[in-house]
């Protein structure tokens, strides 16, 4: 550390909510005054979904608790990034301001203007990496372009890029006291009311720091070697759920690295966090990725504008219980298993034919980890409009997946009590369930539990039929 600066400097949190591996508070420590700030800026480009305002609530709640235990307070403003910034500037007469990088089309451009204006006024801005595990501008092919393929991205990242190893948390914040006004974190109003829906997601999940190392400690000691068998079958414990903890910073994916270095079974776990960045290489070298198709020949895709049907799924009502178990415990939870995120994102565009889109943006806002690129990219991804895609023509079937990585129905009977009492035969196609048999476990199918709201069969020859056409139009 260089040796301590006479001026105050901002340390500008914001999809990095915590102490260790964080290069820009390390930075706004060698000054002799610290002021540590968060704005919530309501209108944004894309607002924040509901489950991720929830998550957001406690994710600061505990940043704030971790600040004032090195004796210095979080500073919560509320309204445009860009002028609360130059206000508190201002107000507290700082010499320098650092942030963390973000990579968001929308917040690399307010990022730039942000510098250039603080930069006019004298003012040092410096930005650092902390959101990845490498620049979006460090990896090319070797033609020079962007990659559009996952396996060549992977190898060359696991192979040409040095992960920059964990920066350690301060040892302390300095501060001298100031009179810079705060708002309360309640008013924010981050968290839901009329009704509270959040039980669900708290049973599940303990937004904070201090969790998100918990978790990676014990998932690398006890269950990451069973990653690459177990991470398929979505009633199986097998997956970390570190990703709402990556969305919001409460851990670095370097941190994840370089813990899972030398760890036995890893490599496919660490595969994954390669996925994450190379979903952000889309996002930056494809600005407007969230509504534009990566592969332009979908443009004329004829997609079925279907708010009745689109409701359907929304609220697990398809008559296919693998769907539905999925889409139910998100609405819970504001979780879904990767493998059924898959499979409930397959159903909607191929064989509802509703716009990818629409998923995303309800994805968007239920999911804890509704991350600006996966997101995006895995829904392009299933449709088959997206980079290094499955084929549009790779329909998943759901009573066929849901047999082979749901074989005894435990995770379908988790989300759907009402077939509680069926037979793991007939769990995956209820309507297959003899009379008889409905009616000694009193499961009426169409009151009960809906039936199927499409044939599979005939599900899957249309979607093929209008992939055909595009690709005559195209």
């Amino acid at each position: 550390m260089s040796e301590t600066q006479a001026t105050t400097a901002i340390i500008w949190f914001r999809n990095d909510l915590r102490l260790s591996d964080n290069a820009a508070l390390l930075k706004a420590c060698q000054h002799q005054n610290v002021v540590p700030i968060y704005v919530f800026d309501e209108n944004a480009a894309r607002k924040l979904g509901a489950a991720k305002r929830l998550w957001l609530h406690f994710a600061l709640k505990e940043l704030i608790l971790n600040l004032r235990a090195m004796g210095t307070e979080l500073i919560l403003r509320a309204g445009d990034e860009k002028t609360v910034l130059i206000n508190v500037i201002e107000q507290c007469n700082a010499k320098a301001v650092y942030w963390n990088r973000r990579y968001e089309p929308d917040a690399i451009a307010t990022d730039k203007e942000l510098k250039s204006t603080l930069k006019n006024q004298n003012i040092t801005v410096e930005s650092f990496s902390g959101h990845l595990l490498h620049e979006p501008t460090q990896l090319t092919t070797k033609s020079g372009t962007p990659f559009r393929v996952f396996t060549p991205f992977w190898k060359t990242l696991d192979s040409t890029i040095e992960v920059q190893a964990p920066y350690p948390a301060p040892t302390s914040i300095p501060q001298v006291p100031n009179e810079l006004d705060s708002l309360n974190l309640a008013e924010l109003k981050l968290l839901p009311t009329n009704p509270d829906w959040s039980g669900g997601i708290l049973d599940r999940f303990t937004p904070g720091e201090s969790a998100a190392y918990t978790i990676l400690d014990a998932y690398l000691q006890n269950d990451v070697a069973n990653y690459k068998e177990q991470r398929d079958f979505p009633a199986l414990d097998a997956t970390s759920k570190l990703s709402p903890y990556l969305t919001f910073g409460e851990i670095s994916p370097r941190q994840i690295w370089h813990a899972s270095e030398n760890v036995s079974g890893a490599q496919p776990f660490r595969r994954q966090l390669a996925w994450r960045d190379f979903s952000y290489h889309l996002l930056f070298h494809n600005p407007g990725l969230e509504e534009v198709n990566f592969n332009n020949a979908f443009d004329g895709f004829q997609w079925d504008k279907n708010d009745e049907l689109l409701q359907i799924w929304q609220k697990g009502q398809t008559g296919y219980p693998i769907v539905d178990a999925g889409m139910r415990e998100l609405w819970q939870t504001g979780y879904m298993h990767n493998r059924v995120r898959m499979i409930v994102a397959s159903f909607l565009t191929k064989h509802l034919l509703i716009d990818w889109r629409e998923g995303e943006k309800w994805f968007w806002d239920t999911l804890v980890d509704a991350d600006p690129a996966n997101n995006t990219a895995g829904w392009q991804w299933v449709a088959g409009s997206g980079a290094d895609a499955s084929p549009y023509y790779r329909i998943f079937n759901p009573i066929i997946q849901g047999k082979k990585f749901d074989e005894d129905g435990e995770y379908v009977k988790t989300y759907l009590p009402e077939l509680k009492d069926l037979d793991a035969k007939y769990i995956h196609a209820p309507w297959e369930t003899p009379d008889d048999v409905l009616k000694s476990i009193s499961l009426e199918l169409g009151k009960d539990y809906p039936k199927p709201i499409i044939d599979h069969s005939f599900a899957r020859n249309r979607a093929l039929q209008v992939y055909d056409q595009m690709k005559q139009a195209a």
